[in-house]
């Protein structure tokens, strides 16, 4: 290999597209695995962590990269499908030295990471070479010169102390620029991979309204960690920031004093929908419904229903109808009439009222009907959407397909070791061809 090192900055490696050299696309690069040297020997880079059709992360090894810059990676084609499981030995250069606090070796004081600099010496070959740094407070650089307060620069991997060494309170600051882009299904598949330290982390520098999005995508038990490490207020300012019934499912899992203190810090309209969600059994219309639906009056029009319907905060499941009631608009005491399908609103004029094009026929759950008779509901019409009511016709809620889902699959089923077509990994390797053909068949 002739002429200078190839150098990758490895924050700007986040979510770049990985191909086979036919060019078909096998994933999506979400973290950069190394091994720690002893001294300041640089760090070995052993491979990347790419997130495959299905959402599954696997581990492609450094032989087996034949080009990498910050818009693409190539690799030979051949990719083992298990799924990937961090050794003690290995360390996460996105997920774990992002927002680090390290030492320079000049004695010039503390620096944070910001980004890393890893450099192919040879074929196939790359190690950690050049570190990224913001200094946090006044000091003298390398050259002597006394630097700014938060003044960024380039340093040898060498030169810095504590790249081996988990820091007290890291921040996640850089770590969340890095996936900026990713949904918060996608976010929440990253974070899940973290450490319990740095789940707590990167929870803390989200804001609420993503933090909520992300909790609502996680396993239980990563909700139940991540919402006991905040503190009372924000935790409560987070579940009001939750779809009601996913902040009723994750208080349902906590202790029951916390949960009523948590309802009790929450703003007592929130907290009203909330505890009536818990009365009904988790499995139930009444337990997984939402209370949130969109309500409209049959008078409102087909352009002020749109007008909601595409607001971004609502879910597909939930712009994908609009529940026409009598005054009050808001459950559970409004006189449910019948549902206007988003379908049926892009057909007709904006002018005209939502009571015009209802679906009267629509049938319609009780808060006690049982996840099987929902679920054969939803199938039967084909519908994404169900109206729950109460005995004398008044809305409570509307149960919504993904919420069924979550209760059908395993509670595990975010981990499950399945391949894309559903049958269990096998330890041999695909092409990123026969990726793609099992996601079209599945």
């Amino acid at each position: 290999m002739t002429g200078a090192p190839s150098r990758v900055f490895v924050a700007r490696l986040a979510g770049t597209a990985v191909f086979d050299p036919q060019g078909d696309q096998v994933g999506r690069v979400r973290d950069v695995v190394a091994t720690m040297r002893p001294g300041r020997q640089p760090a070995r880079i052993i491979g990347l962590v790419i997130e495959v059709p299905g959402r599954r992360r696997v581990f492609v090894p450094m032989t087996r990269v034949t080009s990498m810059d910050a818009g693409q990676v190539i690799t030979t084609g051949l990719v083992n499908m298990r799924r990937f499981e961090q050794r003690p030995t290995e360390t996460l250069l996105l997920g774990e030295l992002l927002d680090r606090t390290v030492t320079l070796a000049d004695g010039s004081g503390p620096a944070t990471i910001e980004d890393l600099g890893i450099e192919q010496l040879r074929p196939r070959e790359w190690r950690l070479t050049k570190v990224f740094v913001r200094r946090g407070e006044h000091g003298r650089g390398l050259s002597g010169r006394l630097r700014r307060r938060g003044e960024t620069f380039i340093v040898d991997a060498d030169a810095v102390v504590g790249l081996a060494v988990p820091h007290a309170d890291q921040g996640a600051t850089n770590l969340l620029a890095a996936f900026d882009e990713l949904k918060a299904a996608d976010l929440a598949d990253v974070i899940h991979e973290l450490t319990a330290k740095r789940r707590k982390e990167v929870a803390a520098a989200l804001d609420d309204e993503r933090l909520a999005d992300v909790l609502e995508e996680l396993p239980e038990d990563d909700q139940v960690e991540i919402l006991s490490h905040l503190e009372g207020d924000r935790a409560a300012h987070v579940l009001e920031a939750m779809q009601p019934d996913d902040a009723a499912d994750l208080l349902s899992e906590l202790p029951p004093e916390q949960a009523e203190r948590l309802l009790e810090l929450m703003e007592p309209d929130d907290a009203e929908s909330v505890r009536r969600l818990l009365a009904y059994d988790e499995r139930t219309a009444g337990g997984l419904m939402t209370t949130d639906p969109v309500m409209l009056g049959p008078e409102a029009t087909i352009a002020e229903a749109l007008a909601h319907l595409r607001r971004q905060e609502l879910t597909p499941t939930l712009a994908a109808a609009v529940f026409v009631c009598r005054p009050p608009l808001e459950t559970p005491t409004g006189r449910f009439l019948g549902v206007a399908h988003i379908q049926r609103l892009l057909r007709e004029a904006p002018h005209i009222a939502v009571g015009q094009v209802l679906d009267k026929d629509v049938e319609t759950l009780g808060p006690d009907d049982t996840l099987q008779k929902i679920t054969r509901y939803l199938a039967t019409y084909n519908l994404v959407s169900a109206p729950v009511v109460d005995e004398e016709g008044h809305l409570l809620g509307a149960v919504t397909v993904d919420d069924v889902l979550d209760h059908l699959l395993p509670d595990d089923w975010r981990d499950e070791d399945e391949d894309l077509l559903g049958e269990p990994s096998a330890p041999g390797r695909v092409t990123a061809r026969q990726v793609v053909r099992g996601v079209r068949r599945g």
